[in-house]
C-alpha cells in the first residue's frame, strides 16, 4: 500500500541496452528530497530476524516485511538486503548460500514491495578485507567481486545501486568502477567519516574533497555519506564540505545518534524526533537524498517523512 508522499517512476529506456534508466535529476527537479529507508542491519536484529542477506533466502516474509513498512510509513526509495553478498565477504565469513540465488532474492522481494511506486536501490557493502600493501587484495580482484553482484542485481531488476558503508577510498572506487562498466543505472556512494575535522576524514584519512574529486570522475550520479561514528548533526557538516566540492546531488544517512557499548552491546539511543531535527540540519547544509542507518526504526524515518512532507 502506498505511504504518504506517494510518486511515480521516472524511467527511460537507455539507447543500446535492454536498460530502463531511471532518470534521477528528472526526480530531484520534481521533488526536492528523496526520503530512503533506515537500517536494515539493526532493525531486523530488533525484530528478532537474522541480520543477512541470506534471510532473504531462510526467511523471505521477514524482509518483505520490512520493506513493506517503510513503503507503507512513505519513504521514496527502498534498499535491497544484499549488503555483505559479494563473494569476498561471503566466502570470508564462511556463508553456506548462493551467491546469485541470495542476490536475486533481495531484489525481488524489496521490488514486490515497492510495486510500481518506489525505487529499489541494489545494496552494495564492502568486502570487510583490505587491499594491497595493507592486505592481500589487488584491486583487479575487487573489481572482479563488484562486477559479479552488480550484474545479478541488474539480473533482478533494481533501479539503480547504492555502494555504501565505505572506509577505504579505493574501495569504493574499485566497486563504482565495476559497476559503472557494467549499467548506465544511477549510481550512488557514499562513505563513513570517522570525523568533521579539516575537512572531514574516513578511518582511512580520505577528505570528502578527495572523496568528491575521485567519485565524480568514475562516474557516480550521487556521493555523500553514512553510518561512521558522527551524530547526524554532524553528517550536516561533512554535507555542507562535500556541498563545496560538487554540484553532484548528496544523501546523507546518519545513524540513531553515535554508537555507544552498553554490556558489550553496541546501543543507539537517540529518539526519532532528535533525529528528525539531525536529518533537517543536513537539508540544508546541501543533502538532496537522506535516509537512515545503524539504531534507525520505522519511528525514526516515520518522524523525517512528517517533518518533510509538512
Amino acid at each position: 500500500m502506498p505511504g504518504a508522499g506517494c510518486f511515480e517512476l521516472s524511467l527511460e529506456k537507455t539507447e543500446g541496452s535492454g536498460e530502463v534508466k531511471m532518470d534521477l535529476k528528472k526526480v530531484l527537479a520534481e521533488k526536492e528530497v528523496i526520503i530512503f529507508d533506515g537500517g536494515t542491519g539493526t532493525e531486523l536484529a530488533r525484530r528478532g530476524v537474522e541480520a543477512s542477506g541470506i534471510t532473504n533466502l531462510t526467511n523471505p516474509a521477514a524482509i518483505l516485511k520490512f520493506h513493506s513498512d517503510y513503503v507503507e510509513m512513505g519513504v521514496d526509495a527502498l534498499t535491497t538486503n544484499t549488503f555483505t553478498m559479494n563473494r569476498i565477504s561471503m566466502e570470508s565469513k564462511g556463508l553456506d548460500a548462493d551467491l546469485r540465488e541470495a542476490n536475486l532474492a533481495g531484489v525481488s522481494l524489496a521490488r514486490k514491495a515497492a510495486a510500481e511506486s518506489r525505487y529499489v536501490f541494489g545494496n552494495i557493502g564492502p568486502t570487510g578485507k583490505l587491499l594491497k600493501p595493507y592486505g592481500t587484495y589487488s584491486e583487479e580482484q575487487f573489481s572482479d567481486n563488484f562486477e559479479e553482484q552488480a550484474r545479478i542485481l541488474i539480473e533482478g531488476g533494481v533501479d539503480g545501486f547504492i555502494i555504501e558503508t565505505m572506509t577505504d577510498l579505493r574501495e569504493a572506487v574499485c566497486a563504482l568502477k565495476a559497476t559503472r562498466t557494467v549499467t548506465a543505472l544511477p549510481i550512488i556512494v557514499t562513505l563513513s567519516f570517522a570525523d568533521t575535522g579539516k575537512g572531514g576524514h574516513t578511518i582511512m584519512g580520505s577528505t570528502v574533497a578527495e572523496i568528491a574529486e575521485a567519485l565524480e570522475k568514475h562516474g557516480t550520479d550521487v556521493l555523500g555519506a553514512n553510518c561512521g561514528d558522527l551524530a547526524p548533526a554532524e553528517m550536516a557538516r561533512i554535507a555542507a564540505i562535500y556541498k563545496e566540492h560538487t554540484a553532484l546531488p548528496i544523501l546523507i544517512q546518519p545513524n540513531a545518534g553515535k554508537p555507544k557499548l552498553i554490556d558489550d552491546k553496541t546501543v543507539y539511543d537517540m529518539s526519532p524526533e532528535e533525529f528528525a531535527n539531525g536529518v533537517l540540519q543536513c537539508i540544508d547544509s546541501g543533502a538532496s537524498l537522506v535516509g537512515g542507518c545503524c539504531g534507525t526504526t520505522l519511528e525514526h524515518l516515520r518522524a523525517v517523512v512528517r517533518r518533510i512532507r509538512r
